[in-house]
C-alpha cells in the first residue's frame, strides 16, 4: 500500500548497526531530503558492520560515516520520539522498545521483519548474499509502502 511519505521516520533494530543503517541510507538515497530520516537501536554496543557497509556501496548508498546510536542516546541528543510522525522497527525488541517510548505520542510504529544477516554464512561470499537479501527485503518494503524512488541523491 503505496501513502505519501512521512515529514520523519525513525528506523530501529537491535544494534543500530546492519538493517536500520541500510533502511536510513537507502531511504534518503531513494526519497531525498524531504523527509527527516534518523535510525536507532535498542542498544549501541556494536559499529556498523562492514558487510552492510559493502552490500549498500553497491548502490551507491555510503554508510561508513554511520555512528551508532541507542534509543537512549537519541533522547540525551534532545531528540523525542514524539518528533517523528513513523518508526519502523526491523526486530521484536526494537518494536517493544518503540511502542513503549511512544505510549504518549501520536505516532505509528510499523514492524517489518527483516532478515537479520548477522552470523549467517561462512564465506565472505555467502555473507554477502545473505546481508544483500536483507538489503533486498528493505529495498522491496520501502518501495511497496512509499512508491518507487523519487530521486536519486548523491
Amino acid at each position: 500500500m503505496k501513502k505519501d511519505l512521512p515529514q520523519s521516520i525513525l528506523f530501529c533494530c537491535d544494534h543500530n548497526a546492519v538493517r536500520s543503517p541500510m533502511a536510513e541510507g537507502i531511504m534518503k538515497k531513494f526519497y531525498g531530503t524531504g523527509t527527516y530520516v534518523q535510525s536507532v537501536g535498542v542498544e549501541n554496543d556494536l559499529e556498523i558492520d562492514g558487510f552492510s557497509i559493502a552490500v549498500c556501496k553497491e548502490m551507491d548508498v555510503e554508510l561508513s560515516r554511520h555512528r551508532s546510536r541507542s534509543f537512549d542516546e537519541l533522547e540525551k541528543m534532545g531528540e523525542d520520539l514524539g518528533s517523528f510522525d513513523l518508526v519502523i522497527a526491523f526486530s521484536p525488541a526494537s518494536q517493544e522498545r518503540a511502542l513503549e517510548l511512544s505510549r504518549y505520542y501520536h505516532l505509528d510504529v510499523e514492524y517489518w521483519p527483516i532478515l537479520d544477516p548477522t552470523g549467517m554464512g561462512e564465506t565472505r561470499e555467502a555473507k554477502l548474499l545473505q546481508f544483500r537479501a536483507a538489503r533486498d527485503q528493505i529495498v522491496s518494503r520501502l518501495t511497496d509502502r512509499f512508491g518507487g524512488p523519487h530521486l536519486a541523491a548523491s
